[in-house]
């Protein structure tokens, strides 16, 4: 398989064989994060523009990272410095980025469905990096490479999520990149906080926190995205701490040997307790690590390298 040109806007629909590639090339390129010296000359002569049109501290440093490790000339654009500011739409944005010999677009955008709009429009490969509430591939691709660096494998592995999963593109993505990748998913939350239509979904859910733990070999928490919240839906902050907010007590539901994973930012002492995430099978950190050499992966792949 070659995934030279191909965009990357989702695991949904993503193959199977290009997922593990993805995964088999991240592997590699965190040996490349271990050396004194970190960078490889892999991407030398290619440029790459990141535009965020939301805030972002580790998806865009990742990113920027990934493409100067790799020796490529990384631009990056905020969303409120760019032509679309000034009334420009977005399709001349991109035609703009395109005609300045870009070689790949990186994008973040509040709009679900925009990346894959803006993939029709140019020639270049466009990279999701979070569309609204739809999907978020690259975070699912590290989740799914902490998993496997931590587990072997992530075949036939309980995975419950844990949190606003409404709201949450890297659920998303996580529910669809995992089910391929074979594991069984689990969904935990208050209804409000759940898909409206979960039943489309392939996954379990759950309405009751220590129920979806029971006997999970991954736990992955997710924020209260309070900022998407047009309306409360769930009665207090304290209340969903004591209800749905993963603290040793509820892990206790979980295997012993269960890792805990979190896309961040974290809110301690709300979704998650504040000494959860410096237990021992905490792998929050590795998920950042794993984020570079993802995102390396996905860089060296589009732009034309032979898996």
């Amino acid at each position: 398989m070659n995934l030279a040109g191909r965009d990357l806007l989702g695991l949904e629909g993503l193959e199977k064989e290009a997922i593990e590639m993805i995964l088999d090339n991240a592997t590699t390129f965190s040996e490349v994060l271990r050396r004194d010296v970190k960078k490889v000359p892999t991407l030398r002569g290619k440029s790459v523009i990141t535009m965020f049109f939301e805030n972002s501290t580790r998806t865009r440093s990742s990113f920027e990272a990934a493409g100067k490790y790799m020796s490529a000339d990384v631009i990056n654009i905020s969303g409120n410095a760019s032509s679309a500011s000034k009334g420009e739409s977005l399709r001349d944005t991109f035609l703009t980025l395109q005609a300045l010999t870009a070689d790949l677009v990186i994008m973040r955008t509040p709009f679900s469905g925009a990346c894959h709009q803006a993939a029709e429009w140019v020639d270049i490969p466009v990279v999701n990096a979070g569309d609204g509430m739809h999907e978020h591939p690259t975070q699912g691709l590290l989740d799914a490479l902490t998993i496997r660096d931590a587990k072997g494998s992530i075949e036939g592995l309980k995975v419950a999520i844990v949190g606003d999963v409404l709201h949450s593109r890297v659920a998303r993505s996580n529910i669809w990149g995992l089910n391929t990748l074979g594991a069984d998913v689990h969904l935990i939350g208050p209804k409000t906080l759940l898909p409206t239509e979960s039943e489309k979904l392939p996954v379990t859910v759950h309405t009751n926190l220590e129920e979806g733990l029971e006997n999970a070999d991954v736990v992955m928490v997710l924020r209260l995205q309070l900022e998407r919240m047009a309306k409360a839906l769930f009665p207090t902050p304290r209340e969903y701490c004591n209800l749905f907010g993963v603290s040793k007590r509820a892990l206790r539901a979980a295997k012993p040997d269960a890792i805990i994973l979190h896309p961040g930012p974290m809110n301690r002492g709300l979704e998650i307790s504040g000494d959860v995430p410096d237990l021992p099978q905490a792998v929050i950190e590795k998920q950042v690590t794993n984020g570079v050499a993802t995102r390396m992966a996905v860089l060296y792949l589009l732009l034309g390298a032979e898996g």
